[in-house]
């Protein structure tokens, strides 16, 4: 099972600047690191060779996304504005999503690395595909860059897809410990395209991400969120695959299964309040490939998107990567066995009456003829 890997030396140049986490310094706020800086993907990227990982991955060099490839998804306005503010030096895209001098040439590199490892699942190069690309792009709407993402990637990758005739329905499932706001945004009223999402409820955006938002139009019926309450665990997670994810995904039958990988709903991230731990994406990947298996030869590309903490997020990173390459490394968890212990990790009752609603959501999900 061959499993392709994107990543560029520039994507780590994407400069968000002197912030405080995610406020702009003042006289009221040290300065400090943006929380969406480049240490959490260059370690990533770090342990996976320090693994010995790497040398078993297809290395798939990204390109740059060119304007039409991006306009399929976003407005000339938005695309214009992101290379004025880049062209200047620096800016913000939206409130609290700086970008520096080159972001805009950078945020192409992305939206074209995810294309690219899309490209390579759909012609069969590989069964799978993991895009450690930066800026993130599961906030970004079509007319608005936010979230700290400038460009919608897997978005951009999927329409690129579709446009060329490589696949025709795809699946999004979204773990990110933030509602992806921006690609529910461009497929709301699009049947072709489920979109998916497993978040905090009510994190971010404020007030986005409610059982409600079910799609529009043609679209009806083929949006589905998961605003899991704070706290939930691998119990919560398991079980919203078993009851909503899985099945949504067999009744709508996907060419290809796209994963917006976000590591902030781990249990020592600083911008999240779950407690997932690597053991608990891995079990995750490990049961999305086996249903990408049955149901599309085993095509998955997944999108960095999320995931803050410095210390822990290259090892959720990198048991994901194993799970998908079938490739188990030395490299061992050191928080594992403690987060394995925290209470509270079953299923609690308040988490499975918010299941319990999305999973009656899937059964209005036209079957897949």
């Amino acid at each position: 099972m061959a499993t392709g890997f994107v990543c560029h030396e520039l994507y780590m140049w994407h400069n968000t600047g002197n912030w405080a986490q995610v406020f702009p310094p003042g006289l009221t706020i040290q300065p400090g690191t943006h929380a969406e800086n480049p240490e959490t993907k260059r370690r990533f990227r770090n342990l996976v060779e320090v693994s010995g990982l790497l040398d078993h991955l297809v290395q798939i060099k990204p390109r740059a996304a060119t304007v039409g490839e991006l306009a399929r998804v976003h407005t000339s306005e938005h695309i214009a504005h992101i290379k004025r503010l880049s062209d200047a030096g620096g800016g913000d895209a939206s409130q609290l999503t700086p970008l520096g001098a080159g972001s805009y040439e950078i945020a192409l590199l992305a939206a074209g690395g995810a294309i690219a490892a899309g490209e390579a699942v759909a012609s069969g190069a590989v069964e799978t595909a993991y895009a450690l690309i930066r800026p993130p792009g599961h906030h970004a709407r079509p007319e608005l860059g936010m979230g700290f993402c400038l460009f919608a990637n897997a978005s951009i990758a999927i329409r690129h897809l579709q446009a060329t005739g490589q696949v025709a329905r795809v699946a999004v499932v979204d773990w990110d410990v933030h509602h992806g706001n921006g690609t529910q945004a461009v497929f709301y009223e699009d049947p072709t395209v489920l979109t998916i999402s497993l978040h905090q409820d009510n994190l971010f955006p404020p007030g986005s991400g409610s059982l409600a938002e079910t799609g529009a139009g043609a679209g009806n019926g083929y949006n589905i969120n998961v605003p899991l309450p704070p706290g939930s665990g691998i119990g919560a997670y398991r079980t919203a695959f078993e009851r909503v994810v899985l099945p949504a995904l067999h009744r709508f039958a996907p060419d290809m299964i796209v994963v917006a990988s976000g590591f902030d709903a781990s249990g020592v991230d600083p911008l999240g309040r779950m407690m997932l731990s690597s053991a608990a994406y891995r079990e995750m990947t490990r049961m999305l490939r086996a249903t990408a298996e049955t149901l599309c030869n085993g095509r998955i590309l997944m999108t960095h998107e999320g995931g803050y903490s410095e210390m822990y997020a290259p090892y959720c990173g990198l048991a994901v990567l194993e799970e998908l390459s079938g490739i188990k490394t030395d490299i061992a968890d050191p928080w594992e066995p403690l987060m394995a212990a925290w209470g509270g990790n079953e299923l609690q009752p308040h988490q499975a009456a918010v299941i319990d609603a999305a999973a009656a959501l899937v059964t209005r999900l036209p079957a897949a003829r």
